[in-house]
């Protein structure tokens, strides 16, 4: 089975930067998808960004510009670069993979969609202060 392991999270002021890296164990086919969500208390879980074995990326609005998905396929590893950080973007960040079926979806949804989704990592904490 595949298993996820999030860091890189932090605290950081307004206008910063992050580098998230999530580390994948396990078989992962030629066709996949790997996504970085984010949840805040009480709140549901929302796509971030995707990106499928092509290098295909899809980004929802609020990181479009600002967040940058990439994977490294030798090292199994996906990662989120992270500029302009702003309060807004505080939350608990989540990679997960489907790892036999590339991003699915609406053209501009695709792979941000928390169902298609049965592998998670527990996720690593992101805190933007003013």
């Amino acid at each position: 089975q595949v298993r996820l392991a999030e860091s890189g999270g932090g605290s950081v002021q307004a206008g910063g930067s992050l580098r998230l890296t999530c580390v994948a164990s396990g078989t992962i086919s030629r066709y996949f998808c790997m996504s970085w969500f984010r949840q805040r208390p009480g709140e549901k879980r929302e796509g971030v960004a995707s990106i499928n074995a092509d290098g295909t990326t899809t980004y929802a609005h609020a990181a479009l510009d600002r967040f940058t998905i990439s994977v490294d396929k030798a090292e199994k590893s996906l990662y989120l670069q992270m500029n302009g950080l702003t309060p807004d973007d505080t939350a608990m960040y989540y990679c997960a993979v489907d790892p036999v079926m590339g991003c699915r979806g609406f053209p501009h949804e695709k792979g941000l969609h928390p169902s298609d989704f049965a592998t998670w990592g527990p996720g690593t904490r992101v805190t933007v202060s003013s």
